[in-house]
């Protein structure tokens, strides 16, 4: 069960994840046709798990107001439950046609995406279909096991008890949908009764809203109020009907067991939405009460773009890791800039803020290098794994460039304030000169990154074998005024010689970028060694 809704998701996320995030982005206009998309989104996805990361995302990146994503989450609770009812009808004998039409889709689908998708809608749907059928056969020694018996009696007796086994059990398997579909095929074996099975219903509602406020308990206070929103509703809507399970039972009794319980889902989500559904404003406000904007969070250092919702959607996700590299870029530029202050004034401050704007470039470059691992990981064709590696090793060598900013050019700066020492006016000259070309060339990159240009990268290229060659005539320059005794040149002769190295450094990582833009295209040179005049050889020495 849990292996098929885990491909029939993943198939719709890849064939139209993109199309689904923007309906419900969409869902922004009134409650009611927000609740009508994230019901629609939960159909197609068959989990309220992913309609809910989704809305936490838009939420968080604030393209979904918080009374909104309220209202696409009891779409959501009410898609899932009428899941659990189309799952519910005997349709098992379409299970062998569906997993062989999705063995066939599978076969012919080896180089066409759209093909393997639906091949995974379809073998998703076999196998729930599949499992449904093994869950009523499995049904039939657990209902003459003695201790199975006195173990569900026990629960019986208390039904807050039983509620909480159930949302525990249903947060470990994150799929409330699994979780009702067993507690119906126990009830229609009559090894669970009507009370407990209403009690483990509602247990399953809790726990589907746990696994999510745990997964976005890292996320912007936008994100997190969705799903505590959530938490709430479903809380309060469980303890409201759990002291009634009796009259709700007496009121199925002429249903079939099975029927029943799935019935007794789909009301309760019903009931939810007729209860909330216009007071998501007040629970909004609530939920804006109890999580505030933090008043000092490191905006900079946190992920705006990366949305773990779309990771099965690799072109959105894919741009979204983009925009949040070119962010690192920005952050690495900036030290860039503050590191030529740090090495000018005779003032601490500007080396420390340099070194906090490292920390917020070491923990954007782990989120961005975490996501694109689990980007990495899922079904990419050619085209998408070579982006997905060229990020990689772009935001790699943005993290070295501040790196090499904080741990050499501000220790070097901070060795000249405790020295006391002072550059001479024309080796800081140049200094500036290949600082401002450094710069230039990081813009450079930037705008190479973003449109895999060739004429940007080969003038990146360019750019780097002009930093070479003016750094070496700087070292040149500085090392004759020390030949001619400058004093302040003598003094900081090491300090203006590591400067320079360093900003070659950067220079270098810099334009690493270009490298795999112009090698598809042969551009590229294997080596810079000039073949001049080789000896004749040998037979012996071939």
């Amino acid at each position: 069960m849990l292996w098929g809704l885990r491909l029939v998701r993943t198939g719709v996320f890849r064939c139209g994840g993109a199309a689904l995030r923007r309906w419900v982005a969409q869902g922004t206009r009134n409650r009611v046709v927000a609740f009508l998309a994230g019901t629609g989104a939960t159909l197609a996805l068959q989990s309220s798990t992913a309609t809910a990361l989704m809305a936490a995302a838009l939420a968080g990146q604030g393209l979904l107001g918080t009374a909104m994503a309220q209202a696409v989450m009891l779409g959501a609770n009410v898609g899932t439950s009428l899941v659990t009812r189309l799952l519910a009808v005997d349709l098992h004998w379409l299970s062998p046609s569906l997993l062989v039409l999705g063995g066939v889709l599978h076969a012919l689908g080896e180089a066409r995406r759209l093909r393997r998708d639906l091949a995974s809608v379809f073998l998703g749907l076999g196998l729930m279909l599949l499992a449904l059928r093994l869950l009523g056969t499995a049904t039939i020694p657990v209902e003459r096991s003695e201790l199975v018996q006195a173990m569900l009696a026990a629960l019986g007796g208390e039904p807050f008890f039983a509620m909480l086994v159930a949302a525990a059990l249903t947060a470990a398997v994150h799929a409330s949908l699994a979780v009702v579909l067993l507690t119906a095929s126990l009830a229609g074996a009559h090894i669970v009764d009507p009370v407990l099975a209403a009690a483990l219903v509602l247990g399953a509602n809790l726990g589907g809203a746990l696994p999510v406020v745990l997964e976005t308990a890292r996320e912007n206070a936008a994100a997190r109020r969705v799903q505590i929103g959530n938490l709430i509703v479903r809380t309060l809507g469980a303890l409201a009907v759990l002291p009634f399970l009796g009259t709700a039972v007496t009121a199925l009794e002429g249903m079939a067991p099975f029927t029943a319980v799935v019935t007794m889902h789909v009301a309760f989500n019903v009931a939810l939405v007729v209860v909330f559904l216009p007071l998501v404003g007040p629970l909004a406000r609530l939920t804006e009460r109890l999580i505030p904007d933090a008043l000092s969070e490191d905006d900079d250092a946190r992920p705006r773009h990366l949305d773990e919702s779309v990771l099965e959607t690799p072109s959105v996700a894919i741009a979204g890791a983009l925009r949040e590299t070119l962010r690192l870029g920005d952050l690495v530029e900036d030290m860039l800039r503050r590191s030529l202050v740090a090495l000018r004034q005779n003032d601490e401050r500007p080396i420390a803020e340099v070194s906090r704007a490292d920390d917020r470039v070491d923990r954007l470059h782990t989120a961005i290098k975490l996501y694109l691992a689990k980007l990495g990981r899922g079904n990419l064709d050619e085209a998408e794994s070579r982006r997905v590696n060229e990020m990689m090793a772009f935001a790699i060598n943005l993290e070295h460039v501040g790196d090499i900013i904080d741990k050499s050019l501000m220790e070097l700066a901070a060795k000249r304030l405790r020295h006391g020492l002072h550059f001479a006016a024309e080796d800081f000259r140049e200094v500036e000169e290949l600082h401002r070309r450094t710069v230039e060339n990081l813009r450079t990159a930037l705008g190479t990154f973003i449109a895999e240009d060739r004429r940007l990268a080969r003038q990146l290229i360019a750019g780097k074998d002009a930093v070479r060659a003016l750094e070496r005539e700087a070292t040149l320059h500085h090392l004759d005024r020390v030949r001619r005794g400058v004093a302040d040149s003598v003094e900081t002769s090491a300090l203006v010689l590591d400067v320079l190295r360093d900003l070659k450094r950067i220079n270098a990582h810099v334009a690493a970028v270009a490298h795999p833009i112009l090698d598809e295209v042969g551009e590229l040179r294997e080596s810079r060694l000039k073949v001049v005049g080789l000896p004749r050889l040998e037979r012996r020495d071939v």
